[in-house]
């Protein structure tokens, strides 16, 4: 067990310092990457609080690997009507969902 706090802690502190100390003392020219590299901290504290591993579970059980995932889908193996198909679309509107609450949770709804 790690000591407290933690690394999305430390992201959040330092996030809020970003945008409530630095930002209003930087020049306006520099704005826009102060509020990037934010989003930046936003978002890796984000990724670190996801667990991936219920999906790579799932994605082992059509292929090997996400790769060969991939491939499968170019190939037609999940089309619409194929045994897999229900299976292959909810993993990846799962693995949508994933990503869309790392990378941009607003989009959610």
């Amino acid at each position: 067990m790690l000591e407290q706090p933690d690394a999305a802690d430390l992201l959040a502190t330092a996030r809020a310092a970003l945008l409530e100390k630095l930002l209003p003392a930087l020049p306006a020219h520099l704005h826009y990457e102060a509020r990037m590299i934010a989003n930046a901290m936003a978002i890796a504290g984000r990724a670190g609080a996801v667990d991936p591993k219920p999906l790579e579970a799932r994605v082992a059980s059509f292929a090997e690997d996400l790769a060969h995932f991939a491939s499968r889908i170019r190939a037609g193996a999940y089309q619409p009507g194929t045994p897999a198909y229900t299976g292959a679309a909810a993993l990846l509107r799962e693995m949508v969902r994933m990503r869309c609450a790392v990378t941009n949770p607003r989009a959610l709804g």
